[in-house]
């Protein structure tokens, strides 16, 4: 089996051609996850002297400081090294599930020609975390995964026209799970598909650290001088939010940043961090990962929709024994708001949802 692996990157060039050091770029990020510059030195184990060396060209360049060197208290990032570390983190963010579902797609060409006709399991599913460690695991074992990063719609939708095999979808617990299940209606069907569970997950607002706009709910979006940022239209986060904010009399129209749309989770977090938006909304992972406060508004669970004739599937199979076992049980409960409370358990979509069972879908 041979992978395929593409990764953002980016560089800034003055008038006269030189480049920035891309590892410039990555040591501001460290200093600005580790506190200092020899913190950073500490953990990447680079040499105080060639990362002060790195420090003092890209200021050369720059014309500007990109350190504060205070005595006694370290170093920190001045304002233009902050904008060119949420720069990389947010183009990591956004660039990352579209490279890597076209890495998929390579990586399944290549195998389809060296393999004779090979093709591996087709997942379609947003880029949530526990999704994404289970495909860490799969891989790491040798399994051939074709991966591609969709929402929610577009997942239940793709597995109904016979574009994948494994469709990942989510559903709120509580009020909404009835629209939620009408909402995905029109390709689930009853009889022959099955569900996976995953997990159950908090979603919720992303805010600054001490939340010093003091937003604690979805009715504070609307509110003068507070700038959002949204998911796109197909997401299923995007789709919760619209339910609590009908519920809450909330127009969208009153929502400064609504068309404002980032496709994951990760890359509204880093845009709230950046300081280009006040709040966001997503799952908690991101939101810790940046440093965000986190205001939780509602619980759901996230499932794969499969079709029952797949389940004995050897490829299916061995999903299914990833996510039944312990040890990628405690991956999935480290994650912040997370929980694997019946992952890898299947069942009808009658049983996972008892108002299906009177099998008015097909």
């Amino acid at each position: 089996m041979h992978t395929v692996s593409i990764t953002p990157h980016w560089t800034i060039t003055d008038d006269s051609g030189q480049q920035l050091s891309p590892r410039l770029l990555s040591l501001l990020a460290e200093v600005q996850e580790h506190g200092s510059l020899s913190g950073a030195c500490k953990h990447t184990g680079a040499s105080y002297r060639h990362a002060w060396n790195l420090v003092r060209q890209g200021q050369a360049q720059l014309g500007m400081p990109l350190l504060n060197m205070d005595r006694g208290k370290g170093s920190t990032l001045t304002p233009l090294a902050e904008r060119l570390v949420w720069a990389g983190h947010r183009i990591q963010a956004r660039l990352s599930p579209t490279l890597e579902s076209l890495a998929s797609e390579l990586e399944a060409e290549l195998g389809r020609v060296l393999s004779a006709g090979a093709t591996g399991l087709r997942v379609h599913a947003s880029h949530g975390f526990a999704v994404e460690k289970l495909l860490e695991v799969l891989a790491q074992r040798g399994e051939r995964i074709d991966r591609k990063y969709v929402g929610s719609q577009e997942g239940v939708a793709s597995l109904h026209a016979g574009s994948c095999d494994l469709a990942g979808f989510h559903v709120p617990q509580g009020v909404f799970e009835d629209v939620a299940l009408q909402h995905y209606a029109q390709w689930l069907s009853p009889k022959h598909s099955r569900v996976i569970h995953m997990a159950t997950r908090r979603q919720g607002l992303f805010v600054a650290h001490g939340n010093p706009l003091e937003i604690y709910g979805v009715q504070d979006l609307a509110r003068k001088g507070v700038r959002f940022v949204n998911r796109q239209p197909s997401s299923g986060t995007r789709f919760l939010l619209e339910c609590c904010l009908r519920q809450a009399k909330v127009p969208t129209s009153q929502i400064a940043g609504w068309e404002l749309a980032e496709f994951t989770h990760a890359a509204v977090a880093a845009y709230v961090a950046s300081g280009m938006a006040d709040v966001g909304f997503g799952v908690e992972p991101p939101a810790r990962r940046f440093k965000l406060d986190f205001v939780p508004v509602a619980t759901e669970r996230y499932f794969f929709l499969c079709r029952d004739a797949d389940l004995q599937r050897p490829e299916l199979q061995a999903v299914l024994e990833v996510m039944r076992g312990e040890a990628f049980h405690a991956v999935v409960n480290a994650l912040p708001g997370y929980s694997a409370v019946k992952c890898g358990q299947v069942e009808t979509l009658q049983k996972a949802f008892p108002q299906m069972a009177s099998g008015r879908r097909r």
